[in-house]
């Protein structure tokens, strides 16, 4: 079992990033990773993946959080 969850958080950029969390996200995609270093690359790969590009009305907040 992978003990990190990757949660790439699609923010609009009128949020400031302390503020971005799962309930003040647009979208939320979550992912299992292995490392901290495999989270932290593959939270923009997955936004981008569900068709979130890089676009002056939102940005992407990478979280590694553990598995519970």
């Amino acid at each position: 079992m992978n003990p990190i969850i990757v949660v790439a958080l699609i923010c609009a950029s009128t949020v400031q990033a302390p503020d971005c969390t799962r309930e003040t996200a647009l979208d939320v995609i979550t992912a299992p990773a292995h490392t901290l270093q495999e989270c932290l690359i593959q939270g923009p790969v997955l936004a981008a993946s569900a068709g979130h590009g890089i676009d002056k009305d939102s940005y992407v907040k990478t979280r590694c959080e553990p598995r519970r």
